[in-house]
């Protein structure tokens, strides 16, 4: 609704009588009159404008529960305080505080020196801290004062940032030391026989042991290849269409080779399909067949078995009767380079990246690994991958022409 406006009588008091002095000063009368309408007019155009409106006065308790909804779906911990004290703290805040942190004192939450020291500053500023919600964790804690004496806090997980530096460190320092071994032995070799004055059986032992460790060096530059591939590929979904079931029998055939066909044993469900890779179905395959016979008891069969499972899934089990795992040792099989028992592994021909590159290759066709064991019985083995509707395309038992994967 349209304001009622003021009038200026102040103004048209003072102007009537600066018009009546300029008359009297010897003006005329009919220049004073028009003198008069301006100066009565700029009056009149000043108040036309109305005052500025009150300004809005919004509740506290409106604009906090604003401020609540508006944050707390996102993924990063985000708190609210008021001197100090809890008001806001959205779900993820809460998954990593608990429910009770609402109306507590922020500074009993974060409990570190450093997140204490910036919480007690009156300026904003940054800090990072260890251990916050789990032991090893890393978190980058933001302090934003705003009006009065509100403030808004903001935790950043650098955790899964630190492994992956830690684990690409490892991982240099382990290949470093495993293609320093072989390296070693070679050239120690190779400098023994320059010297002369061996024999015929010592030399042909040494050039045998020349040639063990040159191949597992090739092999393990082969794995780390294969492993790089593997994970940069990872998020990507294979598409082409795999007639599995006669994938698995060629591929264990091959890894078993003529040597040690007899202690192997095939059950492999027919037309069985799935979307995958080729080459690296069949490394998956050569992988787990191959360390089976390896560690598996010389004298016992290995069972390979393809069923479909009632989730609609391919399932590959592999099982050897073997000396088995310790439980303490299951959980980082899948680690690169990880031996239960290195100098068997080494004497082997293993490069201890077999695991590695079956549980990348399984995540690449979105399937699951499982493996099973107790010392003294054995060790399975199991890969689900989802099946595909479409039919399989003809299936053959025809040779592979990929040569056989070392592993460990």
């Amino acid at each position: 609704m349209r304001q009622e406006r003021p009038i200026p009588w102040p103004g048209f008091v003072l102007a009537l009588v600066g018009t009546l002095l300029v008359v009297i000063g010897g003006v005329t009368p009919w220049l004073g009159g028009a003198l008069l309408l301006l100066w009565l007019g700029s009056l009149w155009l000043a108040s036309d404008r109305p005052p500025p409106p009150p300004p809005r006065q919004v509740s506290g308790t409106f604009s906090r529960e604003k401020l609540g909804e508006m944050i707390e779906h996102s993924g990063t911990p985000l708190m609210m305080t008021e001197r100090n004290r809890v008001i806001i703290a959205n779900e993820a805040a809460r998954d990593v505080f608990g429910a009770h942190i609402l109306g507590q004192d922020v500074r009993v939450a974060l409990r570190q020196p450093e997140a204490i020291a910036l919480i007690d500053r009156d300026e904003g500023g940054t800090t990072s801290v260890r251990g916050l919600a789990r032991r090893r964790d890393i978190w980058r804690i933001s302090r934003h004062p705003m009006d009065g004496e509100i403030a808004m806090i903001e935790l950043i997980n650098r955790t899964a940032e630190a492994d992956i530096s830690r684990a690409h460190t490892d991982f240099v320092a382990n290949a470093s030391h495993e293609l320093r071994t072989p390296l070693a032995s070679i050239i120690g070799y190779v400098e023994t026989l320059a010297d002369g004055g061996a024999d015929k059986a010592t030399t042909t032992r040494f050039y045998d042991t020349i040639l063990r460790e040159a191949r597992r060096l090739q092999h393990l530059v082969e794995d780390l290849m294969s492993l790089s591939r593997v994970e940069a590929e990872k998020h990507d979904q294979p598409a082409a269409l795999i007639a599995f079931s006669a994938l698995v029998e060629r591929a264990a055939r091959d890894a078993a080779g003529p040597d040690r066909a007899e202690r192997l044993t095939l059950e492999c469900a027919p037309n069985i399909a799935i979307k995958g890779e080729q080459h690296q179905l069949e490394q998956l395959v050569r992988n787990l067949v191959d360390n089976a016979l390896k560690y598996g008891a010389v004298d016992e069969i290995v069972q390979v078995t393809l069923d479909r499972t009632p989730n609609h899934e391919a399932r590959l089990t592999v099982t050897d009767r073997g000396e088995g795992i310790a439980a303490e040792h299951l959980p980082h099989l899948t680690r690169r380079f990880y031996r239960t028992d290195p100098s068997r592994s080494r004497a082997s021909g293993g490069t201890g990246l077999g695991l590695a590159i079956v549980k990348h290759i399984v995540e690449r066709h979105r399937g699951r690994l499982d493996i099973a064991s107790k010392v003294g019985q054995g060790t399975t083995v199991t890969v689900r991958i989802p099946l595909t509707e479409e039919a399989p395309p003809l299936e053959h038992t025809g040779p592979l022409e990929h040569r056989q994967t070392k592993t460990s």
